[in-house]
């Protein structure tokens, strides 16, 4: 009774061991057989060590033991991963040392974005997809910036990254990788010459300083000069102007004096009315105010008289007596004649 008693319990305890370790390979089964995989990711399935298709996202059926996903073991990647991320990346390069054709060594850092188009190739034809991107990268870029100056690379980053891309590019085509874009971040050169460079910078700004401030100048002095030569010529159309009006002006005086004194001695004429006895009056009137004008000045000490005085003086008394004979000084008390200031200074 016993026995049977310590049978029946192996029995049930090795019923349990059994159904435990079916499901256990029942889960292992499933395990191997069911296969999710996420969005924008692909696993690589092999059947007996052979590639026989892409697993795509979502839910995917294997053959266990005769089928299994490739695992893949990429640099800066997790060891024995099987998911291939289908999604752009990107790959962050530390500095790297690189001689310019110059013979000056710098340091250089660079972003490379790049995507898988082609998961199978990507997988069998590099062994380190990653790790041949980061070092045909940095031989790239070591070729790319040795056919150029210091100064060159530090001004022609575009020009960089469309070369560095291209090479990329066409070299990883076959590896089923497309390079989307390369980015050089920082051209760090030595610190003597970082410090040259910024003296001859320096220098450079200062002779632009100068240069534009001589140009100013030239404009500046262009502008006044062309302001002086209009200032000139206005000044020489105004003089100009002013001339012409006081030359008609004085034009206009002479002919209006003209006109008084030819209407004056028309008068004086007409009242004395000999010719002979008009010129006589009128030259002694002019030379006694010749005589008047000397003995005004204040310097006049001795006054000359000229010889021809006494026969000028003579012929006073003979206009007294034709100014007397015509009677017009005692028709009316203002004098007749319009010099006369002249005839009372002959009078007297």
């Amino acid at each position: 009774m016993f026995v049977s008693l310590l049978l029946f319990q192996l029995e049930i305890g090795f019923g349990l061991i059994f159904l435990m370790f079916l499901g256990i390979a029942l889960l292992t089964v499933a395990w191997k057989t069911i296969k999710i995989v996420p969005q924008s990711s692909v696993l690589l399935i092999e059947r007996l060590g052979k590639f026989s298709r892409v697993a795509r996202s979502g839910l995917n059926i294997i053959v266990p033991f005769f089928e299994a996903p490739r695992a893949v073991y990429w640099t800066n990647s997790r060891p024995g991963i099987t998911s291939i991320d289908l999604r752009e990346q990107y790959i962050d390069l530390p500095p790297q040392p690189v001689i310019t054709r110059d013979n000056v060594t710098i340091n250089v850092d660079s972003v490379v974005y790049w995507q898988i188009t082609d998961p199978a190739k990507a997988v069998y034809e590099i062994t380190d997809l990653v790790g041949s991107i980061v070092q045909l990268t940095i031989t790239g870029m070591r070729a790319v910036m040795g056919e150029m100056d210091l100064d060159h690379t530090l001004s022609s980053r575009d020009q960089i990254n469309s070369k560095l891309q291209y090479i990329l590019d066409e070299a990883t085509d076959k590896w089923g990788v497309k390079v989307t874009r390369v980015d050089v971040k920082n051209i760090n050169p030595p610190e003597d010459v970082r410090i040259t460079m910024e003296k001859q910078m320096t220098a450079e700004r200062n002779r632009r300083a100068l240069v534009l401030q001589a140009e100013g100048d030239k404009q500046a002095a262009i502008a006044r000069a062309d302001g002086e030569k209009q200032a000139a010529i206005m000044r020489a159309e105004g003089a100009k102007q002013s001339a012409i009006l006081e030359a008609e002006g004085a034009a206009n005086a002479r002919l209006k004096a003209a006109e008084a004194e030819a209407s004056a001695i028309n008068q004086i004429a007409q009242s004395i009315g000999d010719r002979g006895q008009t010129a006589n009056y009128l030259i002694t009137a002019r030379y006694i105010d010749s005589l008047r004008d000397m003995t005004r000045t204040q310097n006049s000490k001795v006054i000359f008289m000229p010889m021809e005085t006494s026969n000028v003086l003579s012929s006073v008394g003979a206009i007294k007596e034709v100014l007397a004979a015509t009677g017009e000084d005692e028709k009316d008390n203002k004098p007749s004649l319009p010099n006369s200031r002249n005839r009372r200074e002959l009078n007297e």
